[in-house]
């Protein structure tokens, strides 16, 4: 079974970059589509973006384009999510998941997630 860990985040000024890690272990990361979901105080858990296996095909949520990157080293297991011209709504817990669906209900267990607080 593949275990996820979120790390990465922090405290940044508004216009500023983080890249976020979420690091897998297990043998079969390299075939499961990976997705970043984030949940600011009050409220829903919401999509963010998500990658194939193969790394070939990034989607995103439409307030994040253009600004964020989501990327993967398999030979790493890793994935990536790279964060630029952050808002201060960008301020929220981001969590990783094994999947390709962008429903957060479809997911039974959360790991601690990484804390990202962006300042104006």
């Amino acid at each position: 079974q593949v275990q996820l860990v979120e790390s990465g985040g922090g405290v940044v000024q508004a216009g500023g970059s983080l890249r976020l890690s979420c690091a897998a272990s297990g043998r079969t990361f390299s075939t499961h589509a990976v997705v970043w979901f984030r949940q600011a105080p009050g409220k829903d858990r919401e999509f963010v973006a998500g990658i194939s296996g193969s790394g070939r095909s990034p989607y995103y949520t439409v307030p994040v384009k253009g600004r964020f990157t989501i990327s993967r080293d398999n030979a790493e297991n890793t994935v990536y999510l790279q964060m630029n011209s952050l808002k201060p709504e960008d301020t929220a817990v981001y969590y990783c998941q094994l999947g390709a669906s962008g429903d957060p209900n479809e997911y039974d267990y959360w790991g601690q997630g990484t804390q990202v607080t962006v300042s104006s």
